[in-house]
């Protein structure tokens, strides 16, 4: 089993999905952070389940698909880090 480690962009990126949502309903903010931080706990047992991030084209940097959001990491011998969670509609910026 690996280990996960959030980078402050990351933690940083929760935080701005959370205030746009919020906006209309601190309910369906709270369950989108959620939503995301479930799919992240499945890289602990299935480091792999993420494709390429065709961007990138290295297979240490993967990604997940939640909904709208790109979950984007890379893969560090035991540790995975969580680099960015973008929204897809928004070009992908420097990671």
């Amino acid at each position: 089993m690996v280990r996960i480690e959030w980078t402050p962009l990351a933690y940083e990126d929760l935080e701005t999905i959370f205030d746009y949502i919020s906006k209309d309903s601190v309910f369906y903010a709270t369950k989108q952070i959620d939503t995301l931080i479930k799919r992240v706990d499945v890289l602990e047992e299935y480091p792999l389940a993420g494709r390429v991030v065709p961007e990138f084209n290295t297979i240490i940097i993967r990604e997940l698909i939640e909904g709208s959001y790109r979950i984007i990491y890379k893969i560090e011998n035991e540790i995975i880090f969580i680099i960015r969670i973008h929204h897809s509609a928004r070009n992908l910026i420097e990671i």
